[in-house]
């Protein structure tokens, strides 16, 4: 029995077809569930079109503004009534401060990563909890680097750490409302992201080394895991961050 069969859950974050946000995408699809997608502007939009085509119902949004945030709810709400969970898979931060040294980061770049990468988590949030159901499910993506010094993840592990905390004082908000917030920490994989950080071809490696089987962990993976925690299956999660690597994170 599909987990989420009549279901209707918001990704974005697709960037192609190697995005995590995509993996979850089918995997959400493969449980039964109407996915709608969000994309940033124009151009992410007939990338987008080439991978889901024209049927699936998109609708643009642009996390850095309120205004695009809310536009894009009130259009989902229109089209589906209400939701049954979202995918929160955006970050950014500068090239520069993928590399380097901390204590080099700017000021307006430290900014930036945080309204991108943690702020939007709080912002989308505001506005699609009024159209979400109950026993409804909110998944972000985290990274190790939150926790652990990664070389070179810099500026987006420090993102990645109050995101984590986000997850948590959301969760503790927003349960009594029968929505659950909670987080994946992915293994790393080469993605579109992953591609800005300095040298993260040895970050991949290092990550595969680390698994049991030196095997990487795959998007589909990660979707699989976030089509559970979506799903009313996962009803006793709540605040969690689960650690979605192979076991990476155990050494």
């Amino acid at each position: 029995m599909s987990l989420l069969a009549g279901k209707k859950v918001v990704v974005m974050g697709v960037a192609n077809k190697r995005s995590i946000a995509w993996g979850c995408a089918k995997a959400l699809s493969d449980q039964g569930a109407e996915v709608i997608y969000t994309y940033q502007n124009d151009r992410m939009a007939k990338q987008l079109e080439k991978l889901v085509g024209t049927e699936a119902f998109k609708v643009e949004c642009d996390v850095a503004s309120d205004e695009s945030i809310e536009e894009c709810f009130a259009k989902i709400g229109n089209y589906a009534g209400e939701i049954h969970g979202v995918v929160h898979a955006v970050a950014y931060a500068n090239k520069e401060d993928l590399s380097g040294s901390v204590v080099d980061i700017s000021r307006e770049g430290y900014a930036l990563a945080q309204d991108i990468s943690s702020y939007s988590l709080l912002a989308v949030t505001r506005y699609a909890k009024n159209i979400l159901a109950q026993n409804s499910g909110i998944v972000t993506m985290s990274y190790l680097g939150s926790q652990r010094a990664v070389p070179n993840y810099n500026m987006m592990g420090i993102a990645k750490a109050a995101l984590e905390a986000a997850v948590r004082y959301l969760a503790a908000e927003l349960s009594p409302e029968g929505i659950r917030v909670n987080g994946i920490s992915a293994g790393a994989i080469k993605t579109l992201a992953v591609t800005g950080v300095k040298d993260y071809q040895k970050l991949i490696q290092l990550s595969e080394e680390r698994t049991p089987d030196n095997v990487g962990v795959t998007i589909e993976e990660v979707g699989n895991t976030c089509a559970f925690l979506i799903s009313p299956a996962s009803s006793g999660i709540i605040g969690e961050v689960i650690f979605v690597d192979k076991g990476v994170h155990l050494s």
